[in-house]
């Protein structure tokens, strides 16, 4: 069926918890009211990318860009834009409001300087509906795989496309293949971590959610060069949006015939199962992975044999993420040379990240490898909010490193963030300004490892408590001298002993603020000041006497009556009362009470 206009309503997470179903809702019901269902597509697909401005709405042919849109909008957009043919600009996103009309997405800083392989569906297609998939080439590839190429050819092109694996370690994505087809075995299997447990990483979500079948036939197209019929999808329970669309995408492949036996008549055989994590953050390394989807708890096991030769149920094992798989059809419909003259020499293609902190385009972003840190920052992510300076990037979540302003032209691979202390990671890119204090995000990071850490190994298990404590003792202004050494010796012994990624990168956030921001650790040693304002325990608030006009807001809106002064008198704050809250400041009129 023709229709004369597509509305795609954003259904990702981002936007489905700011109502965008109720806006998709309001869209049928209004449509039907006006009798325009039957000429106007409504699509509830994934993710566009720019978070910060959903929900979004966007009207084809026109390519409207609506952004922020609520279930109210939503009669004017049907009755001035589908009915009257004028665009609602109130709604738009202003950086597509042209004088003489709109100008497309592709044109706008946020999207000009991106290049979408990964995401190439998301934000286009319905992901649950397969025929769409089918329409952008979906299947193309497993077909010319079974039917024009040899489980030998298909490992060579990948080998030759210079993918490298996007959860975080960049081993050669073609090689893992290799191995794993090389390794003697009755049966294989073929494993997606789509477990994805950084702090602000939605990667692999968004793609999941937004284009399930492509990270599908992937695993088919794994199956087939590796030898494999059987392949298991380890995903997070709180990703409901993204389970649900999958297992859809799942259902529709069987019953198109393209999962199950001697699919496509080629006597190849691939069927697929999802298997939920409970949220662990270990169960994203490899062999805890495993150890889980077999019945028991996530634990990593020591390395060697790698999984290629004795992984899940002691059998040889591919296990590649989400984002590696998103690659993968592309390679094999444009070829080895198309992907690998993306990027840099040694890491080729592009990379999502998500991109989130203190910046003004909080999204999903996909770039070429070498794409500046800059770029990312500035251009894409429109720079930090307020006025406010840039500080520092986290990279690789918990196992990555904070890259300072210093090196904000780096360009972003593999191997020139790990020469900087840093590392790519799965792809979370945390933006900091001047209000950060470095010790206590080294503090933020090492909290959350040791939560999850299983503790099986006594490194990992106890040194990143002992690590911990030391930055505790730092951040509430018992902080010696001797604590800094005693903090880098510890985290070297952490690295060199734990027994899986998890421990071995732990104290990747300590180390690289030791290394760029030691004089912020020095003030809180020395000093007894956090120079960022962060840290409660070493900070004094102080009533400036030239500022106060004694008018009692302080005074009347402090929680533990830490104030005194009459009015239009000179108030003081009493520092043993004061816990520090800040409310005082928030309330003063004349900025007269300072945080030191």
């Amino acid at each position: 069926m023709l229709f004369r206009s597509h509305i795609l309503i954003c259904g990702g997470t981002g936007c489905s918890s700011s109502r965008s179903k109720d806006i998709f809702a309001a869209f049928e019901d209004g449509l039907k009211t006006q009798s325009l269902d039957k000429e106007v597509k409504l699509v509830l697909t994934g993710c566009f990318g720019l978070c910060a401005l959903g929900p979004v709405v966007i009207v084809y042919p026109e390519g409207s860009f609506y952004s922020k849109v609520t279930p109210d909008d939503v009669r004017e957009i049907i009755s001035e834009h589908i009915v009257k043919g004028r665009i609602v600009k109130r709604l738009l996103y202003e950086e597509t409001v042209k004088q003489d009309g709109i100008q497309s997405l592709n044109e706008t800083n946020f999207y000009k300087k991106q290049l979408r392989v990964a995401l190439k569906n998301c934000g286009v297609i319905n992901p649950e509906n397969i025929d769409e998939y089918i329409a952008r080439d979906g299947y193309k590839a497993y077909e010319k795989v079974v039917t024009a190429m040899t489980p030998q050819q298909v490992v060579d092109e990948i080998k030759a496309s210079g993918l490298r694996g996007r959860g975080g370690g960049g081993f050669s994505t073609g090689l893992k293949w290799q191995f794993t087809k090389d390794a003697q075995g009755d049966k294989k299997f073929v494993c997606c971590n789509a477990d994805e447990g950084d702090p602000g990483a939605f990667m692999d979500r968004s793609v999941l959610e937004g284009d399930p079948h492509c990270v599908i036939e992937a695993m088919m197209i794994a199956g087939y060069a590796v030898g494999s019929d059987q392949g298991y999808v380890y995903v997070r329970a709180e990703y409901p949006i993204a389970v649900q669309r999958l297992q859809v995408a799942i259902d529709q492949a069987r019953e198109y015939g393209l999962l199950g036996k001697n699919i496509l008549g080629t006597g190849h055989s691939f069927d697929l199962e999802i298997r939920l994590g409970s949220g662990a953050f270990v169960c994203g390394e490899e062999t805890a992975l495993m150890t889980s989807i077999e019945g028991h708890r996530g634990e990593p096991r020591p390395r060697p044999p790698f999984p290629a030769i004795k992984g899940l149920f002691g059998k040889p094992t591919l296990l590649n993420n989400v984002e590696t798989y998103a690659n993968i059809t592309q390679i094999i419909l444009n070829g080895s040379k198309w992907f690998a003259a993306m990027g840099t020499e040694k890491s080729k293609g592009t990379k999502v990240f998500a991109l989130g902190g203190k910046i003004a385009n909080t999204g999903l972003v996909e770039i070429p490898m070498g794409t500046t840190l800059r770029e990312i920052i500035e251009d894409i992510g429109g720079g930090i909010p307020n006025g406010k300076k840039f500080k520092a990037a986290q990279t690789g979540g918990p196992s990555g490193g904070c890259i300072p302003a210093e090196l904000i032209d780096i360009k972003i691979d593999y191997d020139n963030l790990i020469s900087i202390g840093s590392m790519m990671g799965s792809g979370g890119l945390i933006v900091m300004d001047e209000d950060n204090c470095m010790v206590d995000i080294a503090k933020f990071f090492l909290e959350f490892t040791v939560d999850e850490s299983c503790g099986k190994c006594t490194p990992c298990r106890i040194g990143n408590k002992r690590l911990l404590e030391l930055l505790d003792k730092i951040t509430s202004g018992k902080g010696e001298p001797s604590d800094i050494p005693k903090m880098e010796e510890l985290c070297q012994y952490i690295k060199d002993n734990s027994l899986c990624g998890l421990g071995q990168t732990a104290p990747n956030p300590v180390l690289s603020t030791l290394r760029y921001f030691k004089d912020e650790y020095i003030a809180h040693i020395e000093k007894k000041t956090c120079p960022a304002g962060v840290c409660k325990a070493l900070l004094n608030y102080s009533v400036q006497a030239d500022k106060c006009i004694g008018c009692t807001l302080c005074k009347r809106n402090c929680p533990v009556a830490a104030i005194s002064g009459e009015v239009k008198a000179v108030h003081t704050i009493d520092p043993a009362k004061c816990i520090k809250c800040g409310v005082c400041m928030e309330k003063c009129p004349k900025k007269a009470i300072v945080r030191r």
